[in-house]
């Protein structure tokens, strides 16, 4: 995955850090899509101005390994509103700590149901 830039929005930044990673110094990928499905929740949320939760995640896989250093950024993009979920294209870009530039790591699908108090779906309300 070697696109030239980011595509959605900036949602989350973060750095990684020696817990989030094993051995060999690689971040692990679990605590990548941890980061993923938080950036998720924020723009979903935002969008159904409410409570949502992860009810899919599609077509993941690691193109590059990220660093302990490295600051990791997620875009989001809504790639579709249904009558309960949202659907987001979300990816994940590192900068490199010693070098300064920007690789994409991974990209995803990540599907969002928006709920009520009570915890059932709702209806994603109107713009």
């Amino acid at each position: 995955m070697t696109d030239a830039k980011p595509n959605g929005a900036l949602t989350l930044r973060t750095v990684a850090m020696p817990a989030d990673a094993n051995p060999a110094g690689d971040i692990f990928g679990g605590w990548v899509m941890a980061q993923m499905d938080l950036a998720s929740g924020i723009t979903a949320s935002e969008r159904a101005k409410g409570r949502v939760v992860t009810a899919a995640v599609k077509e993941m896989a690691f193109a590059l390994p990220v660093k302990i250093g490295d600051t990791l950024s997620v875009f989001t993009t809504i790639e579709r509103v249904g009558r309960t979920s949202i659907t987001l294209s979300v990816e994940a870009w590192a900068t490199r700590a010693r070098y300064n530039n920007m690789e994409k790591v991974t990209a995803a699908t990540f599907i969002m149901v928006a709920l009520d108090e009570s915890g059932q779906p709702m209806p994603v309300p109107a713009e």
